[in-house]
């Protein structure tokens, strides 16, 4: 039996984003967003204050989007002059990016001297509301650092997010002013992807997910070693998956060139030795593990200290092997384990081979894959076996299965759970 897989290259979908510009040079960033969020599925409508205009024209933001940018209160092309009204109750989302201190500023107290604040402070906040649902706020700030770091723009932040509104940043680095720090709107596509991350069902939230993934490295000598063909992408995936679920993610990783997820708590490590070292001390204090690494079995019992160079005999140096330690069943002996998932990448009798690592490891849940019809794609199938059977999560793109994936973690938490009277 497969297990359907929600899978669209468009995670936006049907969502319709009002994106709000305020006065501030990260103006040009929105241009970009626009078509990320194009990109995504969504559909978005400009709303831009007098200063954003001195920054980049209505003109270009309408080109991108395809929608009339709207500019003012009294925009008589609304049948009924109440734009500020329409605008919030057609919108899935309101999104300020850039978000000035002079504009948060307004939030927080209220005001409603222009239509983008007017548009904010008249968004359904209740889902009793007259549309049946609340339009959340979203805030990107963008600001020189001095300006983010006073205690009135920090002041006014707080009272923004208890008032029901979500930040997205601020990010830290080079400013046009040429100073250094934070204050920096979030780049395109991290906005994008806090966008896609806010909507996200969030099953797992409260819960801590510790993950493993890529390969390890075993030394031979300083320039040689073993390992495998992992590249860690599907680990990653469900690391990013997690952590939209509302989890707080911890993520192992192997020797991978791969960008860690957003929110995500990473720790690099190069060695079976290293990852079990790694892991152990951890455990015990999250609700789940998952296994994802391609752990080498073995490794060399002993490295050599420099590189072991042929002497043109023809001889082939001896290498004696030692068996790595079992990093998931050490986990699964722990007095109080986590529930524990672990991956079974074959090459053959995919299911045969799950059943058998599922018992000896003694973990609820396996999920097997065919490694050399995985390892660097972008794709995989993945086969769930546990003490029930075996289900299908049909070939999709990573991010898809692991959002899968974590969503029947999260179904096997919350059946695990007892129940309080």
């Amino acid at each position: 039996m497969s297990i359907p897989v929600p899978h669209s290259p468009q995670p936006l979908g049907g969502r319709h984003i009002v994106l709000g510009l305020s006065g501030g040079i990260a103006c040009y960033k929105a241009a970009e967003l626009v078509r990320e969020l194009g990109r995504a599925g969504a559909s978005v409508q400009v709303v831009m204050t007098e200063a954003a205009c001195q920054f980049i024209t209505p003109v270009t933001m309408q080109a991108l989007s395809g929608l009339p940018v709207v500019l003012s209160q009294w925009d008589a092309r609304e049948p009924n002059n109440m734009a500020h009204i329409n605008l919030s109750r057609e919108a899935d989302a309101i999104l300020i990016a850039p978000a000035s201190a002079d504009f948060i500023a307004k939030i927080a107290q209220g005001r409603a001297d222009e239509l983008l604040s007017l548009l904010c402070l008249a968004r359904p906040q209740s889902a009793d509301a007259a549309i049946g649902r609340s339009v959340p706020l979203l805030l990107a700030p963008a600001m020189n650092r001095e300006m983010w770091l006073h205690p009135a723009t920090q002041r006014n932040v707080r009272q923004a997010v208890a008032d029901g509104a979500t930040v997205f940043g601020p990010g830290n680095g080079d400013q046009a002013c040429g100073e250094v720090g934070d204050g920096r709107m979030l780049e395109a596509t991290e906005l994008r992807d806090e966008l896609i991350a806010f909507f996200q069902p969030k099953a797992l939230a409260g819960k801590r997910l510790l993950i493993t993934a890529g390969p390890t490295f075993e030394a031979i000598d300083p320039v040689r070693g073993i390992t495998n063909l992992s590249s860690g992408k599907m680990g990653f995936a469900i690391a990013r998956a997690a952590q939209e679920a509302g989890a707080e993610v911890t993520l192992v990783a192997g020797p991978v060139a791969l960008d860690t997820p957003r929110h995500v708590r990473r720790i690099d490590v190069k060695s079976a030795l290293q990852m079990h070292d790694a892991v152990l001390p951890l455990a015990a204090a999250h609700d789940v593990f998952v296994a994802t690494a391609a752990v080498a079995d073995w490794r060399p019992a002993s490295s050599a200290g420099e590189k072991i160079k042929k002497d043109g005999s023809g001889q082939v140096p001896a290498i004696a092997f030692t068996e790595n330690p079992d990093i998931l069943a050490a986990v699964a002996r722990l007095p109080q384990p986590p529930y524990c998932v672990g991956f079974a990448a074959e090459s053959h009798d995919l299911a045969r081979h799950a059943r058998e690592k599922r018992l000896r490891k003694g973990v609820p849940l396996i999920v097997g894959n065919l490694g050399p019809a995985t390892f660097g794609r972008d794709d995989n199938t993945l086969l769930l076996v546990d003490d029930a059977g075996e289900r299908e999560l049909p070939t999709a793109d990573k991010l898809s299965l692991a959002r899968a994936l974590v969503a029947e973690i999260a179904t096997r938490l919350a059946a695990s759970t007892p129940k309080t009277a």
